[in-house]
């Protein structure tokens, strides 16, 4: 009787648990980072000795974009992306090098797999069996290439013999896609037969060229990214080998002054290794990467170091980017100063690994900054055509050649398919690695939503169960963000708990979350994630709301001139556009090359000329600077296309004046700005302001205007 007892009280206690269990309100707090205690199951991280990364990537395809972002994507398939293998002369099949068994022909240099990166990254993530078998063509003819020794693909030596492993960096990233989308085995077999040919490769040739020695991170990257997948020691001292041969981002070993006196640069130059603006986008990382295995905080904090560097000097301005066209130079600071399209969409990519690898936040919000507000201008809104280079301030956008103001001499400001053979292949990495980012999983068994669009994840949580979340929203121009949750294989209750991490934007003070209704007890702080944990059940309702404001940003050590935010988007002077036609083949660029029998016709260059007047300056109140600014909503575009001017969802009415004085210069730029505040007699007008990523022609960092003594004459 005492044992029936017993178990009657057992079984009772135990349904009370459960009733317990599945009616306890979700647990909600503020956290740094998320809980690293443990290792997901279900989800590569780093092995030991690596640091434990609290974000980790969701094998490609595990993310569906949804609203403008798949929108944007498709544009991408049939604009240069989806195309480019019909016109590019380095994508022709015939005598290519990639295609090679042997590593020999023409076109061998990083244009392919800088293409393919992004490429066949899309066509994975829109599920395009076409796209999938172009990119297997260059894949199985990497695989085809490899040789007894290890080797693979084209080989490039100089007079010294030393060889150049630059463009295998690219393809190696193009190999691990490839790996997570269909798990071929050949990936992690090439990669450790080429890595033991690099660990034997002598040290005193090895990365011992430009672009591979400035660019060494990708390689470090590949390396530490086999190990986690094999664990073979061996990989790294590989990458202890890497980084002793990279140049130094962190600034960690001594340098000689001499040569920057007897260069005439100033001592500040020295603060990093080089000022090419894609070697700077996509270099600095490299010091974070292998803290992940020095454990050395000097080497993480290079990282952030050199990230400031550059913007020190040369960043202030708004979009996020900075002024190196192509290279950065003493003396050319002004909002005029341009960037490269590789620049941004290799800076998104920095921002991405770094917020995998560390974290924090900051660099969701960078992401967020370049890729709305700097990106999209930089190509046509139908995805077929882009230009090299895009600044902050760009009243003009022509084939003429405008050095010595911007760096390189000829037709460098136009958009044009063919030219620019970097930026032409590069850019298609740009958003489909912003869509693969946008959800991670987290070592607890849980998920985070970092970056922000409307897309659908599947990926598996807590004790195994597969789920689905959607996020439907029209974010950056919509407040909030709703995520609904899918558990269970046929709509029944989820049979586990797990975490779900929100990001809380930095710009963002009052954001609030409820949970099916009900706002959550906790307050979200900016720049944290808020953790909810609960048993989730189908249907579950989770809204974020970002309250977005006005905010102006002035640039005190840019003459005091002034930006202006709405949330995570900054804005633009509207000016009126007009779009003039080209023969892309006459306005390219000198080492444009392009197919025999590329259609011209359907490839346009185009020129952008302002319809009108551009030279304005804000009027401020200077206690309370964001006063005075309108915020008009206006209905979605019906192409959920949102970077156009016709198409723009929010604007801002400002109060402005012209500066007469303020005109094109003698290269055909916008004169660079003078100290604010400035005086103008001009009529006090309202303008217009538009989202800077709908902006091709923009004004974006802004004189102020002044009255009185304090105000300066242009």
């Amino acid at each position: 009787m005492s044992r029936i007892l017993f178990f009657g009280t057992l079984v009772i206690a135990l349904f009370i648990m459960a009733f317990h269990i599945e009616n306890t309100p979700p647990v909600a707090e503020v956290v740094a980072l998320p809980d690293m205690s443990r290792k997901n199951d279900f989800y590569t991280g780093n092995r030991a000795p690596l640091l434990p990364a609290p974000l980790l990537k969701l094998p490609v395809g595990s993310i569906e974009p949804r609203g403008w972002l798949n929108e944007y994507l498709r544009r991408q398939r049939a604009g240069l992306t989806g195309q480019l293998g019909r016109i590019s002369a380095w994508l022709q099949k015939e005598n290519n090098a990639w295609l090679s068994a042997e590593g020999k022909g023409d076109w061998g240099w990083e244009e392919v797999p800088y293409w393919l990166k992004g490429y066949g990254n899309l066509g994975y993530i829109l599920k395009d069996t076409a796209m999938e078998a172009e990119t297997r063509v260059w894949i199985e003819a990497v695989f085809k290439s490899q040789r007894a020794d290890g080797n693979f693909g084209p080989v490039f030596t100089d007079d010294r013999g030393v060889e150049d492993f630059w463009p295998k960096m690219i393809m190696l990233y193009c190999l691990q896609s490839w790996y997570e989308h269909t798990g071929d085995q050949r990936v992690p077999d090439l990669m450790t037969r080429f890595f033991r040919y690099q660990m034997a490769y002598p040290e005193e040739k090895f990365l011992d060229q430009y672009w591979q020695n400035k660019r060494g991170g990708d390689n470090l990257h590949s390396v530490l990214w086999l190990y986690n997948l094999t664990g073979e020691a061996w990989l790294l001292d590989l990458a202890r080998k890497i980084h002793r041969k990279t140049a130094d981002w962190s600034g960690e070993r001594p340098r000689d002054k001499s040569a920057l006196i007897a260069k005439n640069r100033p001592l500040w130059w020295d603060t990093l290794p080089d000022w090419h603006n894609v070697n700077i986008a996509q270099s600095f990382r490299e010091p974070a990467t292998f803290y992940q295995l020095s454990r050395e905080k000097r080497h993480l904090e290079g990282t952030y170091r050199a990230f400031r560097s550059i913007r020190d000097f040369f960043g202030q301005v708004p979009g996020g980017m900075f002024g190196a066209d192509e290279d950065a130079r003493p003396g050319y600071d002004d909002p005029r100063q341009a960037v490269e399209t590789c620049g941004m969409v290799e800076q998104m990519n920095s921002d991405e690994y770094l917020l995998r690898i560390t974290g924090d936040l900051f660099w969701a919000d960078h992401a967020e900054e370049v890729a709305f507000n700097s990106y999209p201008a930089a190509v046509m809104p139908d995805f077929r055509a882009l230009r090299y280079l895009t600044s902050p301030n760009m009243v003009l956008c022509d084939d003429q050649n405008h050095a010595p103001g911007i760096q390189n001499k000829g037709p460098f400001l136009m958009m044009n398919p063919f030219s620019s053979r970097c930026c032409q292949h590069n850019h298609t990495q740009g958003w489909p690695y912003f869509s693969e980012n946008l959800w991670m999983a987290t070592p607890d068994n849980g998920t985070a939503a970092v970056l922000f669009a409307a897309s659908e994840v599947t990926m598996k949580v807590g004790k195994g169960e597969r789920i689905r979340i959607e996020e439907v929203t029209n974010y950056p121009f919509d407040e909030e963000i709703h995520f609904v949750f899918h558990v269970g294989d046929t709509g029944r209750r989820s049979d586990s708990r797990f975490p779900f991490y929100l990001r809380i934007p930095g710009w963002c003070e009052a954001a609030q979350v409820l949970i099916n209704g009900k706002p959550v007890s906790v307050k979200p702080i900016a720049g944290k994630y808020l953790k909810l944990t609960r048993k989730w059940s189908d249907g579950d309702r989770v809204t974020l709301r970002l309250p977005m404001q006005v905010s102006v940003k002035i640039w005190e050590r840019n003459h005091h001139s002034a930006s202006v935010n709405y949330g995570p988007l900054t804005f633009s002077l509207k000016i009126g556009e007009e779009y003039r036609r080209k023969a892309p083949d006459k306005a390219a660029i000198w080492d444009s090359k392009w197919q025999k029998g590329a259609d011209m016709a359907a490839w346009p260059a185009y020129e952008i000329h302002p319809t009108t007047a551009w030279n304005y300056g804000l009027i401020l109140d200077k206690n309370a600077p964001e006063k005075g600014f309108t915020v008009e909503k206006r209905p979605w575009p019906a192409d959920s296309f949102p970077f156009t001017q016709s198409a723009a969802p929010v604007v801002l009415k400002a109060r402005a004046r012209k500066i007469a004085a303020w005109k094109l210069d003698e290269h055909g730029l916008c004169s660079p700005l003078k100290d604010s505040p400035v005086r103008s007699d001009a009529p006090v007008e309202s303008v217009e302001l538009i989202p800077m990523g709908a902006a091709r022609l923009r004004v974006s960092a802004f004189p102020v205007i002044g009255e009185g003594a304090d105000a300066q004459e242009w």
